[in-house]
């Protein structure tokens, strides 16, 4: 299942491409269009066949996909601190506008590792929790600080019902797909 097919599964939707607009333009004493010239100076210029303007909007490379992947992994502040584990109890389905678990446990988020996947276009964390009370745990978040911040995603499952001292171990992951 691709990124995208994931996300409209789950309500929310995630669009990763490239756009390329190219317009031709002729050099034309009336034209509306006033452009630089090889010498330096500025011309007026007309587009042509505006008509046929191309937009293209095709294909992420590899390289770029690898790269959002690669700094999940890093400590860099804009990608590399999503790593933070957090286990709930709420029950209400998944939404793209969520940004908190629906009922928090109160136990502290754990820090997950932050690793490549199976593959180089597939980020991954695991985090471990450690129940502190009996409870039917029913959701889990990923956020990038310990305390309140971004939740990149919610999960909700069929209850794991936990008494104090276990364990839950948590693995997420998301894969970033190339090629449009």
């Amino acid at each position: 299942m691709s990124l995208k097919s994931g996300l409209n599964t789950l309500g929310g939707y995630i669009h990763i491409g490239t756009r390329l607009d190219i317009k031709h333009f002729v050099p034309d004493e009336k034209g509306k269009h006033l452009r630089p010239l090889e010498d330096g100076s500025m011309g007026q210029f007309t587009e042509v066949k505006k008509d046929r303007r191309v937009e293209i909007n095709r294909v992420v490379t590899d390289a770029f996909v690898n790269y959002v992947v690669d700094n999940l992994q890093a400590e860099l502040a804009a990608f590399g601190d999503f790593k933070f584990h957090e286990m709930g109890l709420g029950v209400v389905a998944e939404a793209a506008g969520d940004t908190a678990l629906g009922t928090t446990t109160g136990i502290a988020r754990a820090t997950g590792t932050q690793i490549e996947g199976a593959t180089a276009n597939i980020y991954k964390s695991v985090g471990t929790i450690t129940a502190d009370t009996t409870e039917a745990i029913t959701e889990h978040g990923l956020f990038n600080i310990a305390t309140a911040g971004t939740m990149m995603d919610r999960t909700v499952f069929a209850a794991i019902n936990v008494v104090s001292g276990n364990q839950i171990e948590f693995t997420f992951q998301i894969t970033f797909s190339s090629g449009g």
